[in-house]
C-alpha cells in the first residue's frame, strides 16, 4: 500500500490506499479525455463514492475547467432516480474533482460486449433512460453525449445517465424571443461522439432536446440489434451516413420486434 498523499502536488494517477483530501482512494475505475475516475471512500461520511478528477494539464485550460464545472452544475440541477447524483465539486492541491454517486454495475457498452441485449431488458433500460432525459429536458438541460458508455446499469437493474461534461443549459427567458443558452462551445463546433450524434450536432448546428432523442434512438437501435445504427469505418463516413442514410430496417434485424417498438426507434 502506498503512503497517504496529504500535501504537495497531487499525482495525475492516484494509487489505491492514498488519500485525496477527505477521500481514501480504493481503486481506479477508468479514464477519459478529461482525467481519471476512481472508487473512493468518504472518510467523514463513511460511504463509497466515485471521484472524477480533472488532469493537472486540463486544470490549466480554461475551456476544460469550464466544461468540468458545467458537468457538476448540470447534474446537480437534476434530482432524479435515473440521473447520477453529484455530491461535491472541489479541489485538492490544485486538482479539481467531482464526487458523485457510485453506481455498482456495468455500462450498456459492457452489456453489449456479448451481443444484443434481450428485448425485455432493453425496454426496461430504455424506459429509465427516457425518464431521466425527460427530466433533464424539462428543466432545460441537453446532454449532448448520450451513448452506451454513459449509461450505467446497476445490479438491481436501475439505470443512471452519467457524464454531463458536454451538457448544454437552456433557460427560458420570457423577456426574450428565444431561449438563453449556457454553453462553452462556439456555434459551428462539433462536440460529442460521432456515431451517436444527431445531424444538427454533426454539422455544428444549434441543438435542443431533439438531438438527445436522436442519440437515444441510435443507442436503442444498437441495444436490440447489437449493431451500430450509423457507425462506419471512418468518422467522415459515419457523419455522411448520419446526414444522408437511414439505418437498416429494425425489422430485418429483429424478426420478433413488435411493430410499435420498431416505429418508436
Amino acid at each position: 500500500m502506498n503512503p497517504p498523499t496529504t500535501s504537495g502536488s497531487v499525482p495525475s494517477a492516484l494509487s489505491p490506499g492514498s488519500r485525496f483530501g477527505k477521500y481514501e482512494i480504493l481503486e481506479r475505475l477508468g479514464a477519459g479525455g478529461m482525467g481519471e475516475v476512481y472508487r473512493a471512500k468518504d472518510t467523514r461520511l463513511d460511504r463509497e463514492v466515485a471521484i472524477k478528477t480533472l488532469s493537472l494539464e486540463r486544470c490549466s485550460q480554461p475551456d476544460s475547467l469550464s466544461r468540468f464545472e458545467l458537468e457538476a452544475r448540470s447534474a446537480c440541477a437534476l434530482n432524479h432516480q435515473n440521473i447520477v447524483t453529484i455530491y461535491e465539486l472541489g479541489q485538492v492541491n490544485g486538482t479539481r474533482y467531482i464526487a458523485m454517486e457510485l453506481v455498482n454495475g456495468e455500462t450498456v457498452r459492457a452489456l453489449l460486449a456479448s451481443g444484443p441485449i434481450p428485448f425485455r431488458k432493453s425496454v426496461a433500460i430504455a424506459t429509465q433512460v427516457a425518464d431521466g432525459l425527460a427530466k433533464a429536458h424539462e428543466i432545460g438541460i441537453v446532454h449532448r453525449d448520450l451513448k452506451p458508455e454513459n449509461l450505467m446499469v446497476s445490479g438491481d437493474g436501475t439505470v443512471k445517465v452519467v457524464d454531463f461534461g458536454l451538457a448544454k443549459l437552456r433557460k427560458v427567458d420570457p423577456t426574450r424571443s428565444s431561449d438563453a443558452s449556457t454553453t462553452i462551445t462556439e456555434h459551428g463546433t462539433v462536440m460529442g461522439t460521432v456515431a451517436y450524434m444527431s445531424p444538427e450536432q454533426a454539422t455544428g448546428g444549434e441543438v435542443d432536446f431533439r438531438s438527445d432523442q436522436f442519440s437515444f434512438g441510435s443507442v436503442l437501435y444498437e441495444m436490440v440489434t447489437g449493431f451500430p445504427a450509423f457507425r462506419k469505418n471512418t468518422h467522415a463516413e459515419t457523419t455522411a451516413a448520419i446526414l444522408r442514410d437511414e439505418p437498416e430496417c429494425l425489422g430485418a434485424r429483429m424478426l420478433q420486434a413488435p411493430a410499435p417498438f420498431i416505429w418508436i426507434v
